[in-house]
């Protein structure tokens, strides 16, 4: 089978963003990460900041954080609260995407789930460990208030909270992906050298 989509979903800190680009660079695939941020918020009208977090991450570190959210107002949004109207519109943008029909790595966003009654698709789940991660986000992001280890715990249950709240699936659960990477382990070269490869022999 022809592997034409590419998603990757990854653990905060694991690498999953840098491993995507190249290996878009690498096959002459489409990339599309921050795009689909700037396409839904253009849709929406929403900031692409309110896009880029409700997008993908829960309100809080559990799914029932949804619970607490502002009832919709009808009439507005179809009637929908912010978290489900954004995924609407994000899941059309990601389905507009694998219907042009070109080759493409798409990072994040429960992509694997919304595409999955399509034909060559490889869903892929970067993750990698602590000391790994936490040396990785203070290096590109800086320090902040909180300690590295409460920044990844949060990101991380938070976007596992909004993927199991769409999707009904379990965020990293190995059996709901094609191929689980270490980039810890491996680096992150030869994670995209081991994607690579899985597609081109395809």
């Amino acid at each position: 089978m022809s592997i034409k989509i590419i998603t990757i979903s990854r653990q905060f800190g694991s690498g999953g963003r840098t491993i995507a680009k190249t290996l878009a660079q690498k096959l002459g695939y489409d990339y599309y990460d921050k795009e689909i941020i700037e396409n839904v918020a253009e849709m929406t009208g929403f900031s692409k900041e309110v896009v880029a977090t409700k997008g993908e991450e829960a309100p809080g570190k559990s799914i029932f954080s949804y619970g607490f959210e502002a009832q919709a107002v009808p009439g507005i949004m179809n009637g929908m609260t912010v978290n489900d109207y954004i995924w609407t519109v994000q899941r059309k943008v990601i389905k507009d995407i694998a219907d042009s029909g070109k080759p493409c790595v798409i990072v994040g966003r429960s992509a694997d789930y919304i595409l999955k009654d399509y034909d060559s698709v490889l869903n892929v789940y970067i993750c990698a460990d602590m000391q790994f991660r936490k040396d990785r986000i203070v290096r590109l992001y800086g320090e902040s208030e909180k300690k590295p280890e409460k920044r990844l715990e949060e990101k991380d249950k938070k976007r596992a909270a909004n993927h199991k709240h769409f999707t009904d699936l379990e965020w990293g659960y190995a059996p709901n992906y094609d191929l689980c990477l270490n980039s810890a382990s491996l680096g992150i070269d030869k994670c995209v050298e081991i994607i690579s490869d899985l597609v081109q022999k395809g």
